[in-house]
């Protein structure tokens, strides 16, 4: 029952984007077509549980052994920036459109305070491996839910007269708040006596 709390937690009630603010910059900056924000959530959601679960076991077998928990952060950020390179080199070789639509933003995963956050997040909660990663799949889908609805949505407002002043990235923040406000109702389904 503890898994699915957390899964279910994750994915609705926490939402990375919607409730933790965390991943904003691809949230809006990929989620203009379908297509691509589906490829940017594959993208994540593999580098996101690789480097969760290769960060937890370097903090637990080498930083802690060693007492240099404080750099925690540096080597985590080499850790990610290592895999989403590594990512970015096997996209490129398997599949070339997709690599193209994402353009400049798989090298930002690198620098999306997302991955780096659920990897520190895990360790914050004291989560076991299993833990960690069923937190981090359940997150990546969370992500992965919110900008697809927020993707169609878009696409959906592209079709109809807009005021000019709210064109483009106001009209995109204002449908995230609401986004994220219809994401909080779900904080009554964890939260209920089961």
């Amino acid at each position: 029952m503890e898994y699915v709390l957390v899964f279910i937690s994750a994915i609705l009630v926490n939402n990375i984007v919607l409730a933790q603010f965390l991943g904003i910059c691809p949230f809006l900056g990929v989620s203009n077509k379908i297509s691509t924000s589906v490829g940017m959530s594959a993208a994540l959601l593999f580098v996101m549980t690789l480097a969760t679960t290769v960060t937890w076991l370097l903090y637990t077998f080498v930083l802690v052994p060693m007492h240099i928990e404080f750099m925690q952060t540096v080597a985590y950020i080499l850790v990610i920036a290592a895999l989403v390179q590594m990512v970015e080199i096997v996209l490129k070789k398997v599949n070339q459109s997709l690599y193209q639509a994402l353009g400049v933003f798989l090298p930002l995963i690198t620098t999306n305070c997302a991955v780096l956050g659920i990897a520190i997040l895990v360790i914050q909660k004291n989560y076991g491996l299993l833990q960690s990663v069923t937190f981090t799949i359940a997150t990546a889908i969370g992500f992965f839910l919110a900008l697809i609805i927020f993707a169609g949505i878009r696409e959906r407002l592209e079709l109809y007269e807009t005021p000019k002043a709210m064109k483009g990235a106001p009209l995109a923040l204002v449908t995230a708040g609401l986004l994220s406000l219809a994401f909080m109702g779900f904080a009554g389904l964890v939260n209920a006596p089961w």
